[in-house]
């Protein structure tokens, strides 16, 4: 049926890339089985999101196991029209499938993939938390069968090892002989089969994979055993050949269990470090992500992500769903209307309650969408490739040359050195390296409220030479310093015009004289609109309000006073005066640069005017510092770094800067109390972490030192352990032992370096980031000053006096 299927869609490549792909429909397809998944309580739970048009699901596949699944879950457009992409994370056996809902519709897609072999598990009590207990079954099954051979056929072979063979009977020789054998068989054909397996499948397609030579000792080490018993010449060696399947099985299962720590706590124990503004009543708070609660009413400004599925409660929604299915064009919502996570508003603020919890590990999908995925290369993975590649090909021939040099004196010798060298040969330590050591990074930096998007960020760190620094809300404080506005004075009403307006932007500035500003934002606003770097206008009630720099509201205003940024402020056309905001700078900026400038060349771009340059000098070189910059001549700035061969770091809060942090080698984006995730960066650094930057970017150069340390060690011990098999004088059992070794070694070397590296560099303690209270001040007893306001999230040191 499945082969029909197939056939009738040109898919029979399926069959070609695995001998053994996919797994065969337990029963019939049945129609009925499926028909809740047409109730629309059931659809809303599946699907991530839908707009009439486009919807999104992910599936748990089970029976899925090899490139052949990969390869037709990723041409599921081909067995029905009505899917526009699919694709698959193969760790986690999850297929997400986008669709178009007028072509087909969910169940039908289930009842196709039923069809061909790969029915999903669906579990509808609990989606986001689906446990996974036996995914490693077969294996501990497989480990049992050989543990338990491994231990009987040594109680059988004690007359041997205590060398009192020679006084038993033949008849008891022979029956010990032939029980070994049959407690060997299962192991050769349930325990060993994947080994076996694999590398047929990979002599099958022409490849050489780390599999035939391990395949290759251990069907030589059973022949051999075989014939010995057999003939009556020795005992053989069903003892050696049992434990070292068993040996390789137990090695096998603590690489398992160790990545899959390591992925568990990247994928589920890490969070994005984005808040939301929720609101109680008519008061507002900016909480956690973590902390988003269904029922919460949550206001979402111009550009901000919606993090989780809610209804429109009171605004208009324009949603840009792009960051979703990649498709720029804004969607009309009213309210009432169900908005997806993922969105992001583009226009006036909007009002949601949220309907259903916050999924981290969507969000995190989303974040590596091939769309916001630079085209970066990893050098360290291609090169433990290509040795990987060659390497087999190598210990095979050193296999063949030291049993062909030993043969014609000693068969017995030559056996030993050609098995030997099959076993104890491994280049897993040079492919476990790479992933073992970057994602104990992931994880170290992660808690540390460093989040990267992928692995191959770190390689990239490591080699930065230049640090690009945007200013307001980088290295500023959103909150906090001197504001006040100098000008005509302002009405009630005029007051109340402007915080209206601000309300519905999320730039820094605005955010700051927004909660300056008495009273509430209780006037509707229309016609919002944000122009990038320069400012924002509305209307309300037939009055226009401006509100930004200069030029935006008023080209022909005075001159700038120095020593603050200003915003300007016009009504129906007339210049009401500006505010004046004095930048309070985060702490710890003076340490960090002067740590920054020994290793990199760093630079500031700021949209500001030039007001701040004397205080700016005392972190940078007066000829890095470039004002009154646009977002284009940020991104122009980049790219002549970029073409004179320059690796540029770029750290901003994304707002006027989002083609430039694209842009750079490496974009973080920094996170405040402001929903201000950026979706192409690279990174997210919480703000107050900010000053613990070079320590970071000193972690990701040793995590390359690891890498090549490992390299360095993996070839030492092949060296060594090849020097002493092809001599012939290595049991098979020792080498059983050494191989699964070598790569524990490199798992327990790469988590514990870097282990010790954070502790070092003092990684290993998290900052508390979510103070309920504020402290007012700190005597600092030893300098007998009185420090001034610390805000929420600032670190207190010991001894201070509250």
């Amino acid at each position: 049926m499945v082969y029909e299927i197939l056939q009738e869609n040109r898919l029979c490549r399926y069959y070609s890339l695995n001998a053994q792909p996919g797994s065969s429909p337990k029963e019939a397809v049945q129609s009925a089985r499926f028909a809740y998944l047409d109730d629309a309580a059931v659809q809303a739970s599946l699907l991530r999101f839908h707009n009439g048009t486009i919807a999104k699901a992910t599936f748990y596949i089970p029976s899925m196991h090899c490139s052949s699944c990969i390869w037709l879950l990723e041409n599921l457009y081909k067995l029905n029209p009505g899917i526009a992409d699919s694709k698959v994370d193969f760790l986690r056996k999850e297929l997400a499938v986008t669709f178009r809902e007028k072509q087909t519709s969910i169940r039908e897609i289930v009842e196709r993939l039923a069809a061909i072999g790969y029915e999903p598990a669906i579990n509808l009590d609990t989606l986001e938390t689906r446990e996974e207990t036996a995914s490693h079954r077969a294996l501990y099954l497989r480990i049992g069968v050989a543990g338990f051979s491994f231990g009987n056929i040594m109680l059988l072979s004690f007359p041997e090892y205590l060398s009192i063979g020679d006084d038993l009977l033949a008849s008891f020789r022979s029956f010990f002989g032939i029980l070994n054998i049959l407690l060997a068989l299962p192991v050769l054909l349930y325990s060993a089969s994947e080994y076996l397996l694999s590398a047929w499948r990979g002599l099958r397609h022409r490849t050489v994979n780390i599999d035939v030579p391990l395949s290759l000792g251990i069907l030589t080490l059973f022949g051999r055993s075989l014939y010995e018993i057999l003939s009556g010449s020795g005992a053989g060696y069903m003892d050696s050949f049992a434990g070292l399947v068993f040996l390789l099985l137990i090695g096998k299962l603590f690489q398992k269990k160790t990545y899959d720590t390591l992925s568990f706590e990247r994928d589920y124990k890490s969070f994005f470090p984005i808040a939301v503004t929720r609101k109680d009543g008519d008061s507002e708070q900016s909480i956690p992500l973590a902390r988003l609660q269904v029922g919460d009413r949550i206001l979402v400004r111009n550009q901000e992500l919606i993090p989780a599925d809610a209804v429109l409660i009171d605004g208009t929604g324009r949603i840009d769903y792009s960051f979703v299915t990649g498709e720029a064009e804004p969607v009309d919502k009213q309210v009432g209307d169900l908005i997806y996570a993922g969105g992001r508003q583009a226009g006036g603020a909007i009002e949601l309650e949220v309907i259903k919890a916050v999924s981290q590990s969507y969000l995190t999908q989303l974040w590596n969408h091939e769309a916001f995925t630079q085209n970066r290369e990893s050098r360290i993975n291609t090169f433990a490739n290509a040795v990987s590649k060659y390497f087999t090909f190598g210990i095979i021939a050193i296999a063949l040359l030291a049993a062909l040099y030993w043969l014609p004196q000693d068969r017995t010798l030559a056996l030993n050195a050609f098995t030997a060298v099959l076993i104890i040969a491994c280049p897993c330590a040079l492919a476990l390296s790479t992933p073992f050591t970057l994602g104990n990074i992931l994880r170290i930096l992660g808690r540390n409220q460093f989040y990267l998007k992928n692995t191959i960020v770190i390689e990239t760190l490591a080699k930065i030479s230049e640090i690009v620094f945007d200013k307001t809300g980088t290295l500023t404080h959103g909150g906090g310093g001197q504001l006040d506005f100098k000008g005509n004075a302002l009405t009630s009403e005029e007051v109340q015009l402007i915080k209206s307006l601000l309300r519905h932007s999320r730039h820094p500035l605005s955010l700051r004289i927004y909660r300056h500003l008495p009273g509430a934002a209780a006037v509707d606003l229309q016609d919002f609109r944000e122009t990038a770097g320069m400012g924002i206008e509305g209307r309300s009630a037939g009055r226009q309000i401006r509100i930004g720099s200069r030029a935006f509201v008023d080209p022909g205003a005075g001159r700038r006073e120095p020593g603050a940024s200003e915003v300007y402020v016009a009504i129906d056309g007339e210049l009401r005066g500006h505010f004046r905001l004095r930048s309070q700078y985060r702490r710890g900026l003076a340490k960090v640069f002067a740590a920054l400038s020994r290793r990199y060349r760093l630079y500031l771009l700021s949209g500001d005017n030039a007001a701040e340059r004397e205080n700016l000098t005392a972190f940078f070189d007066p000829d890095a510092l470039r004002f009154e910059q646009s977002p284009h001549d940020k991104l122009a700035f980049i790219r002549s770094l970029q073409a004179d061969g320059r690796k540029v770091l770029m750290i901003g809060d994304g707002l006027n800067d989002a083609g430039a942090l694209r842009q750079s080698d490496v974009g973080i984006s920094i996170a405040e109390d402001l929903n201000n995730f950026f979706p192409a960066c690279d990174a997210i650094l919480q703000a107050g972490q900010l000053d613990r930057l070079e320590r970071f970017l000193h972690f990701a150069r040793r995590g390359m030192t690891i890498i090549r340390i490992n390299f360095i060690i993996s070839l030492l011990y092949n060296l060594i352990g090849l020097s002493f098999a092809v001599q012939g004088t290595l049991s098979p059992l020792i080498c059983a032992v050494l191989m699964p070794l070598s790569s524990i070694s490199v798992i327990l070397f790469s988590t514990g370096a870097a282990g010790l590296m954070a502790y070092r560099l003092g990684l290993n303690r998290t900052r508390r980031q979510s103070w309920e209270k504020t402290v007012l001040s700190v005597d600092d007893a030893s300098e007998a000053t009185v420090n001034p306001a610390i805000a929420s999230g600032d670190l207190l040191w010991k001894g201070g006096r509250l």
